[in-house]
């Protein structure tokens, strides 16, 4: 990590430098504030804000994008409250251990970079999800629900908008998934969770898939028109089953589509007959996209 650090005790300021390049990152020491304003991008700046007689406020406009630590003697508006609402991330107070500061820097690098890859993602979602026009879920729903689709992208559509709408998270669970019961029951009762592939299990395991939700905040998808249960029931159809406003499969994800939809329909010969391929490729195709046949 590249650090700037504006300090007019030169001393102090050469001792952090020492600690913080002991561990692999690159310092830079300002002295001044006019120092501080170099044309130079830091990953993170530590600023003093007792640099008498001068205004730090331009270093925190400056280095805006970067992580800014404020280093400070004690606590006030000026001190902290101030500049935070200015654009600073935190502030350590001396004189510090080494230790904490890296904490810090560590804890507001790893929120730096989950916010944006955060932003990303949300994103990506609103535009995946842009052509699915489907009524929302009425938040009077009562809880579990089970929602049956002949297209898995309206049933996670619906999923992302509900929780984008309730202002939370969800867990999302595949019932492909080692362990997928145990997560389940984990789940606190009163966090949202989605699962999925519930077309995949024997009618035994489903059983216990709705005796495991029972009081949760559960929403499952099904892809089988034909699922039976008393729970809260959604039914998405589209006519095209695969295809939907534009969106094609590539040769791999139909192939995947179609295994796990069709293969508890028919049999392997008849299934590989369909798919244009042999029973072998079959087998193979089930290992490669890791599709377990229930018997």
């Amino acid at each position: 990590m590249k650090i700037l650090i504006v300090e007019n005790e030169i001393y102090l300021a050469q001792s952090i430098a020492s600690k913080l390049m002991e561990i692999g990152h690159v310092c830079e020491i300002a002295t001044s504030i006019k120092d501080a304003l170099r044309d130079e991008k830091y990953e993170a700046v530590l600023l003093s804000t007792n640099i008498s007689g001068q205004n730090f406020y331009p270093v925190i406009e400056k280095h805006r994008a970067s992580i800014i630590i404020l280093m400070i003697s004690y606590i006030s508006n000026d001190t902290v409250t101030n500049p935070i609402k200015a654009g600073a991330c935190d502030y350590i107070q001396k004189p510090f251990m080494i230790e904490e500061l890296m904490r810090k820097l560590q804890h507001l690098s790893d929120f730096k970079h989950l916010k944006k890859e955060n932003v990303t993602y949300k994103e990506y979602v609103k535009n995946l999800f842009a052509t699915a026009n489907i009524e929302p879920i009425d938040k009077k729903s009562k809880f579990p629900i089970l929602i049956k689709t002949n297209f898995q992208k309206h049933a996670d559509a619906l999923v992302f908008n509900y929780a984008s709408s309730q202002n939370e998270t969800f867990t999302f669970l595949s019932l492909t998934h080692t362990n997928a019961f145990e997560k389940i029951t984990r789940t606190p009762n009163d966090e949202l969770i989605y699962i999925i592939d519930m077309q995949n299990l024997k009618k035994s395991e489903k059983m216990k898939v709705y005796n495991i939700i029972e009081g949760k905040r559960a929403i499952i998808c099904s892809t089988d028109p034909n699922e039976e249960t008393d729970i809260t029931q959604i039914n998405i159809a589209t006519d095209s089953k695969i295809l939907d406003q534009g969106d094609i499969l590539c040769v791999d994800d139909y192939v995947k589509y179609v295994i796990c939809n069709f293969q508890n329909k028919f049999p392997d010969t008849e299934l590989s007959k369909k798919l244009g391929i042999s029973r072998k490729s079959l087998w193979e195709k089930r290992k490669k996209y890791g599709i377990s046949k229930k018997k």
